[in-house]
């Protein structure tokens, strides 16, 4: 009877013990990143200070173009790195039909182990076709690129446009003059460029005609500064998820309660990523945005302190992670854990088809 109640004892014990302990961080999948072959052991070390489980690297390349490379780098570390294929717009100057033979390296790029597809902002702003013209996102040329991929179940990160700010005059009183004087080819204003709401226009109109195919909007929905569009976006198109890469410091900034609410009405559809950039230098980092001097190590552990504050806490007026991106502060959101293990990891894992 005495080891009888002792036994009892101590499973009570065992049971409030666990209640009490801390429940494990959630898993950390951070969907957009950018790095080379010769970057792995620095991203992987990246990762396991700052408790990253698994990157996906976005500047894949394509079949004989990077691509088997960047493949062979990511097998060395089981399950930390997924690798998206890239297109090679070359061909969109070898006369028509060219997205037919740019969707034909689709299935190469997937059975090489590829397992998405990413669409950089030069297109809309920058790739030119056999015409001399700058292809539009929503030509209908590209259509057999989107249809491919889903048909093979490649989920497509598409980058369109960039910052509002971006478009507007490249002056003083423009909020990202930081940054702009940094990187003066960043700036879309005037020079011919759609403007930015044609391009979000573009955007949707390319979502909507291939509603089979996963797209993941990044930098939240190419339009963090309207969040409330995004979620009309979200709410009218199943197949559209977004990434929170490099838009931070412009999320930060809207009212809390209003963003904390989109957030977790969306809370299934919205994917963690960063868009850290990765070099072979210790200092060779892009932290969402680059600056006129390399990171400091501080800049770096801001970085992802003050990203994982944005979401898991309601602390007021902090620094943001990229300053540059804005002199500004910003406003935490306190997500539940609940929505934080979908949007830091599940979500991810759901639009990938696989853990």
């Amino acid at each position: 009877m005495a080891v009888r109640f002792a036994f009892v004892a101590l499973l009570a014990s065992l049971v409030w013990a666990c209640a009490r302990a801390p429940a494990a961080p959630p898993r950390k999948i951070d969907v957009h990143t950018h790095f080379g072959p010769d970057s792995v052991a620095h991203m992987i070390e990246l990762m396991d200070r700052y408790g990253i489980d698994q990157v996906w690297n976005l500047s894949g390349g394509f079949p004989g173009g990077g691509l088997e490379e960047q493949l062979d780098a990511a097998r060395r570390h089981p399950g930390r790195i997924v690798v998206f294929a890239l297109l090679d717009w070359r061909k969109a100057r070898t006369g028509p039909g060219y997205g037919e033979r740019m969707a034909a390296d689709l299935p190469r790029a997937k059975a090489l182990g590829a397992r998405g597809l990413k669409i950089p902002k030069g297109l809309g702003l920058g790739y030119s076709d056999y015409r001399g013209q700058v292809i539009a996102v929503d030509d209908p040329e590209l259509d057999p690129i989107f249809r491919t991929a889903g048909e093979l179940g490649m989920p497509v990160a598409i980058h369109v446009g960039d910052p509002v700010a971006f478009f507007q005059p490249a002056t003083p009183e423009n909020e990202r003059w930081d940054e702009l004087q940094v990187h003066p080819a960043w700036s879309f204003h005037g020079g011919g460029f759609p403007s930015w709401e044609e391009l979000f226009a573009q955007l949707e109109r390319r979502i909507a005609r291939h509603p089979k195919t996963t797209f993941i909007s990044v930098h939240f929905g190419n339009a963090a500064e309207y969040p409330d569009r995004v979620a009309a976006l979200l709410d009218k198109y199943p197949n559209l998820v977004v990434d929170t890469a490099a838009r931070i410091p412009e999320l930060g900034r809207h009212d809390a309660a209003k963003l904390r609410a989109i957030f977790l009405a969306h809370a299934d559809r919205i994917l963690f990523g960063t868009d850290l950039g990765v070099g072979t230098a210790p200092d060779d980092l892009m932290l969402g945005s680059t600056g006129a001097t390399p990171p400091t190590p501080a800049d770096v552990d801001r970085f992802f302190a003050a990203t994982w504050r944005f979401f898991e806490t309601q602390d007021r007026g902090f620094t943001h992670p990229t300053p540059i991106q804005g002199r500004w502060t910003i406003d935490g959101i306190n997500l539940p854990r609940d929505a934080l293990v979908k949007i830091y990891g599940t979500n991810a894992e759901r639009v990938l088809g696989a853990p």
